[in-house]
């Protein structure tokens, strides 16, 4: 399996390379240059396999030049119910990913899967982790180091800190946008006090900490220097790994492959729904990936109009669902690549024409950059905006129907999924995180405080350490190269 640049400019590599590389050298970001295929008796063959089986078998398809010995290792190193232990009451934790209906109406079924049980209480455990021992194993291979840099706007950095701390061979330096996350959040992160470990909040959003990321990762000679890598989702690696649980999802809600299923995610920076789209360009009967967005509804602009419009640091909210807080998402590129059938150059040109003027237009008609928008039914998107009122309504109404708190992430799905519920076919919402990261909310919605799984009970209390800085990139370099040690 060889994988290209969206921009068309840079050599095509291996899953390896990729997987250490993080940005292709164009700017561009990877994809395979085809998809793998899921044959129909192999999807029969999957529905009786565990988690860390099917995420062999997945990930087998992509990482043709990891021996499936080790990665099938890796894979079981991974995903154990050790290690994913924060399944909530009526929940079994060696399901990893557990399905729960929420409700069955005009022939309509809510469920939403469990993405939240691994050590940061967040989804992105599910691919940080399988990345964490991806990128040790490929490490001691090669007696190589890596300098991870990325940027969160809530759970990526915790979720990357827990995997990648004590990992021989490896740094992280993780910007976050100074006091916009919660306060559960930031102390997630600010408390660890691991030698590897190093957080840097920015004056500013998270937009202007994923330039940061971007603008180090097209610094070649920068880059190369100091062993730069990423654990954000231009990382194709970390995408993939959320492609298994799609399929985990789909294979729990069906019982034969003629039966479709419906995901909504909540969605900022689109590599979640992502992971979606790459399944469903595998063969994986979705019939819609609905887009949850919050008043950042970048998106969801984009799926109604076909207008991508990107926001401005002063038009950005600063919403109780943070980690959404996003206006550029950056795999959305991803998807645009396969909308224009593949065409890097016109890709090149439309997110070039978003840095120098902030977004395209691909409704057609008069000044438009084309007409792809009539396509997109074809990829089964469709989105939904929910707001601070949706959130808190949501919270209530699942926690009063059902005894199940849920984040206001989560809410923003469920809503919107609400929406786009059809007959006889079952929509599963994707968890974001468990509710206890988002305490002010909850306290607001029901009331009282949501419960915390054994060992954070008094996180927020704990001594937390990080710089603040400027959203400048050299200062940022600096910080870097000092600490390296290259």
């Amino acid at each position: 399996m060889q994988y290209v640049s969206t921009r068309g400019h840079a050599a095509a590599q291996s899953f390896s390379e990729i997987l250490l590389g993080g940005l292709a050298p164009d700017g561009g970001l990877y994809l395979p240059a085809a998809y793998p295929q899921v044959s129909a008796t192999e999807l029969d063959a999957w529905r009786s396999l565990s988690y860390a089986d099917l995420a062999f078998a997945v990930l087998k398809k992509f990482a043709t030049d990891i021996p499936e010995v080790d990665l099938r290792a890796l894979a079981y190193k991974t995903y154990t119910a050790r290690v994913y232990r924060n399944a909530r009451v009526g929940e079994d934790a060696c399901q990893i990913t557990p399905l729960r209906v929420l409700e069955e109406r005009d022939g309509g079924k809510l469920l939403l899967q469990a993405l939240s049980n691994g050590p940061t209480l967040a989804f992105k455990d599910m691919a940080m982790q399988l990345l964490g021992n991806l990128f040790e194993y490929t490490l001691a291979k090669n007696d190589a180091k890596l300098n991870i840099f990325g940027a969160t706007s809530g759970d990526t950095g915790s979720a990357a800190e827990y995997a990648m701390r004590g990992k021989q061979g490896i740094r992280v330096f993780m910007l976050s946008p100074h006091k916009k996350m919660s306060a559960f959040q930031s102390a997630q992160m600010f408390s660890l006090q691991d030698p590897n470990i190093f957080n840097i909040a920015i004056e500013g959003v998270f937009d202007d900490c994923q330039d940061m990321v971007k603008a180090v990762s097209n610094d070649h000679a920068f880059k190369a220097a100091q062993k730069i890598g990423t654990v954000n989702s231009i990382n194709l690696a970390r995408v993939v790994a959320q492609v298994v649980y799609y399929f985990r999802g789909y294979l729990s809600a069906t019982i034969r492959n003629e039966q479709k299923v419906s995901f909504t995610v909540p969605s900022g920076n689109f590599g979640n729904i992502c992971a979606g789209h790459i399944a469903r360009m595998m063969g994986l009967p979705i019939d819609k990936l609905v887009a949850a967005t919050n008043e950042n509804d970048v998106l969801d602009e984009f799926f109604r109009t076909g207008i991508y419009r990107v926001r401005k640091a002063a038009e950005i909210y600063h919403t109780s669902s943070p980690s959404m807080d996003i206006s550029k998402a950056s795999n959305f590129e991803r998807f645009i690549h396969d909308l224009l059938d593949g065409d890097s150059e016109r890709v090149r040109a439309l997110f070039y024409k978003v840095e120098t003027e902030g977004g395209f237009n691909l409704a057609g008609g008069p000044g438009s950059d084309g007409d792809e928008f009539a396509k997109i039914g074809w990829f089964g998107f469709q989105s939904g905006k929910s707001t601070h009122q949706d959130r808190l309504d949501t919270i209530r109404d699942v926690q009063a129907r059902y005894g199940i708190t849920i984040d206001t992430h989560t809410a923003d799905g469920v809503k919107v999924a609400r929406e786009y519920m059809a007959p006889g076919i079952p929509m599963i919402v994707l968890e974001t995180a468990l509710p206890a990261k988002f305490n002010e909310t909850i306290r607001e919605a029901l009331g009282r405080d949501a419960e915390r799984p054994i060992g954070f009970e008094n996180i927020e209390v704990l001594p937390q350490y990080f710089e603040v800085m400027a959203a400048d990139v050299a200062q940022v370099k600096q910080f870097i190269a000092t600490r390296t040690g290259l």
